[in-house]
């Protein structure tokens, strides 16, 4: 870092200028595509490429701003594009700006905080324009976005390597997990479990039913993990008095509703613990099946098992799932599939050892780093 501080001292010893947004970026509506030909321009929306086409809104560079939805998930874009009006473009002055550093700037700004509703997330223009930033001397800019740009490559690489792993595990995963009507036993879940069942929320008016020393788990928790804790404890009252109940330790909890991709995901309890409603518990019966089988089998299976779903938000419930179709090997051959597939989901997923591991140090160094290098004292007028 010393090459940037030798720059501010140099350039700014007295600190650097805080200007409003709107005084080094115009912010530009989106528009709809739909009567534009197909082409290879990229459409934007908050949720990133939708689809291509033959027209530009601007040619960039430019960061581009959600203006509902997900506010901290920006963009930067250094070739032509087309936005829709979900999302913002800008138009950077850069004799005052560079660009990577706006895009950098904005990512420690903190938007999801400037909401301006009370339903789905929104940004406007007029509050975007007021935000203060700081504005130092462009070969300082510069030399910051060398830095970070570092940073984010490194990360690009270990991703691009843990992809390359997920897409490893999902081949064993067909390969080990594929059988025929012939080679084994086919059952349904209910058959390979001694109960099945969903959960319950105590009343949330009720103060006296949480804070307690339960361990009651919600439906986003539900994610392709080991569950040894949950963030959200109820006590024996609030128990007593809803439709929760006590689900065994290594019992396979799937996602029967939720937002999202959470539907249908799979997750298995190593505490005995408590459920919401939108949670089915599958208590495995150890003398059918290994549980750890069960979990990698609904991991395999998860889109079908989502397209099962019904109603108009295409929830499961436990009834979907206790009918659910599932091969039986003998209890070797699946301790044999487990043993393999579990080595390779602790190489995708485990945030304690390998790439993983690897990945989240590597982006809490990046952000460390970032909000260093992004803060600056402002200059006295």
């Amino acid at each position: 870092m010393s090459r940037i501080d030798d720059l501010l001292t140099e350039l700014c010893p007295g600190g650097v200028d805080f200007r409003l947004l709107k005084a080094v970026a115009r912010i530009r509506n989106g528009r709809d595509y739909k009567a534009l030909g197909v082409g290879t321009i990229p459409v934007y929306g908050t949720g990133g490429i939708m689809t291509r086409v033959d027209t530009s809104a601007y040619d960039g560079p430019s960061v581009l701003i959600p203006r509902k939805g997900s506010l901290d998930k920006l963009y930067f874009v250094d070739q032509p594009f087309w936005t829709v009006d979900t999302i913002f473009y800008t138009q950077i002055d850069e004799q005052q700006m560079v660009p990577k550093f706006f895009y950098y700037l904005l990512l420690t700004q903190h938007l999801v905080d400037l909401n301006q509703a009370g339903g789905v997330p929104s940004l406007t223009q007029s509050v975007l324009n007021e935000i203060k930033i700081p504005v130092p001397p462009i070969e300082v800019q510069r030399e910051i976005v060398n830095v970070l740009d570092t940073f984010t490559e490194l990360e690009a690489e270990l991703e691009a390597e843990l992809e390359a792993r997920r897409r490893q595990y999902e081949y064993y995963g067909d390969s080990l997990l594929t059988f025929t009507r012939e080679r084994v036993r086919w059952a349904k879940l209910s058959e390979v479990c001694t109960s099945a069942f969903s959960g319950g929320t105590p009343l949330a008016t009720k103060r006296e039913y949480y804070g307690g020393e339960i361990p009651w788990l919600r439906t986003k928790e539900v994610d392709y993990a080991d569950i040894a804790d949950t963030a959200v404890r109820i006590t024996q009252k609030g128990l007593e008095n809803s439709s929760a109940k006590w689900v065994r330790a290594d019992s396979v909890i799937v996602a029967i509703s939720g937002a999202g991709v959470t539907r249908g995901r799979a997750a298995v309890n190593k505490i005995p613990l408590t459920t919401n409603q939108h949670c089915c518990n599958l208590e495995i019966d150890s003398s059918q099946a290994s549980y750890r089988f069960v979990y990698h089998w609904l991991v395999h299976n998860y889109e079908d098992l989502r397209s099962r779903g019904q109603g108009n938000r295409s929830d499961l419930n436990v009834g979907i799932i206790k009918d659910y179709p599932i091969a039986v090997p003998s209890l070797e051959e699946q301790e044999r599939i487990v043993a393999i597939l579990d080595r390779f989901d602790a190489l995708v997923n485990d945030l304690s050892i390998g790439l993983p591991a690897e990945l989240e140090a590597r982006r809490q160094q990046y952000e460390h780093y970032r909000d260093r290098l992004l803060t600056f004292e402002e200059s006295v007028a």
